[in-house]
């Protein structure tokens, strides 16, 4: 018997789970990115020549589940038309029964790879912005996206921005109730919580969770059924909400994924240039980074991050557009609605804003002064 080196096997294995793309219009390049639940590869499309960007489940032996999920992410991509937010080409089955979708393939950085390399404050501020309408967008449509964080946003080179991975999105039902359509998983575990974290018991309900964390998407979820319970837990930790954390699906709405906007705010703050340094080693300049809670982070900035982020949703901002503007209104030299400003404050911030037209009233007076004394008889 003839051993197979562990090479060899290894190169078969990769080649199995290669999809068959045969009977499409698509023709497989190279493996772009792999998670959990499926792979993107980068692919062809043979009619238009052009890339694209195929998401396949990994096994074709899932379960009806997650194929079930596939079909929803793709409707919900595809159901929100705006420039940045990914769109859908084209959904299906392969022959081997595994479900793929096709989106546009977006070249760029993602958000926390831009904040490393852009060091104006104001630029990111602008992508913020524009994250900010694609979410509101979003909701104005009745989805929730409830995993957004740095990773699931790409920057491009014309400062386009795209809000990616909808997997988790939640959809509201018409006359603002919440659809349990795709919301989650069931929890079968009946007696098991999450490291000390499972909820009271209500009658016959038991309510805990099960949490499972897929360490390359950094998403905690429960992939094992197809109902949703009270007590489901899903997205990023770094960036839920308080609501989102305690597994409160009833809770969940906008306002949830204004909390992670806020979490983004915070974050891009964090990164923003506060000056140089030089490193006495090698003598060359060195970007000086600050933490969010740095003084040197205006205050009013660190007041809309905080807003946002309230732990009673009610006291954040209403909707994304909301925070926009405040960031905005800050851009622009206004006060914003999230921090009082004491007169002196409003009077810096105002020196600030005019700062050019107060230096000519300066300069013409102190001209005058001068030309005054010059030729005083």
């Amino acid at each position: 018997m003839n051993w197979l080196s562990d090479q060899l096997v290894n190169h078969l294995r990769a080649v199995s789970d290669l999809p068959d793309l045969s009977g499409t219009k698509y023709r497989l390049l190279e493996k772009f990115a792999a998670g959990g639940m499926a792979t993107i590869y980068l692919a062809e499309d043979t009619q238009l020549q052009r890339r694209v960007a195929l998401k396949v489940l990994r096994l074709p032996e899932v379960s009806s589940d997650l194929s079930a999920r596939m079909w929803r992410e793709a409707r919900v991509i595809a159901r929100l038309e705006h420039p940045s937010i990914v769109p859908v080409h084209d959904v299906g089955e392969l022959p081997d029964g595994r479900v793929f979708y096709v989106m546009k393939f977006v070249q760029g950085r993602r958000l926390d790879q831009y904040a490393d390399a852009e060091n104006e404050l104001p630029n990111r501020l602008r992508i913020f912005q524009k994250i900010c309408e694609a979410v509101a967008f979003a909701h104005a449509n009745g989805v929730i996206h409830r995993d957004l964080k740095p990773e699931n946003i790409m920057v491009g080179a014309f400062g386009e921005v795209l809000v990616m991975d909808w997997g988790l999105a939640k959809i509201a039902a018409e006359g603002g109730r919440q659809s349990a359509e795709g919301e989650g998983w069931r929890v079968k575990s009946e007696g098991r919580g999450a490291k000390g974290e499972g909820r009271e018991v209500k009658g016959e309900e038991r309510k805990v969770r099960e949490e499972k964390y897929d360490s390359v998407n950094g998403k905690l979820s429960i992939p094992t059924a197809q109902e949703t319970l009270h007590g489901t837990v899903m997205g990023t930790p770094a960036y839920m909400a308080p609501e989102q954390k305690s597994g409160e699906i009833d809770q969940i709405d906008q306002r949830t994924d204004v909390y992670a906007l806020g979490a983004i705010l915070k974050f891009l703050l964090g990164r923003s240039e506060v000056g140089l340094s030089h490193d006495m080693a090698t003598n060359s300049p060195m970007l000086e980074r600050e933490s969010p809670a740095s003084p040197k982070i205006p205050k009013s900035l660190a007041a809309i991050y905080d807003k946002a982020m309230r732990e009673d949703k009610a006291k954040r901002y209403a909707t994304a557009l909301d925070l926009a503007n405040d960031i905005e209104r800050f851009l622009t030299g206004l006060s914003v609605s999230s921090y009082q400003e004491n007169p002196f404050e409003i009077a810096w911030r105002w020196l600030k804003k005019y700062q050019f037209m107060v230096l000519l009233v300066f300069i013409y007076l102190l001209v005058r002064i001068l030309l005054f004394f010059w030729f005083r008889p």
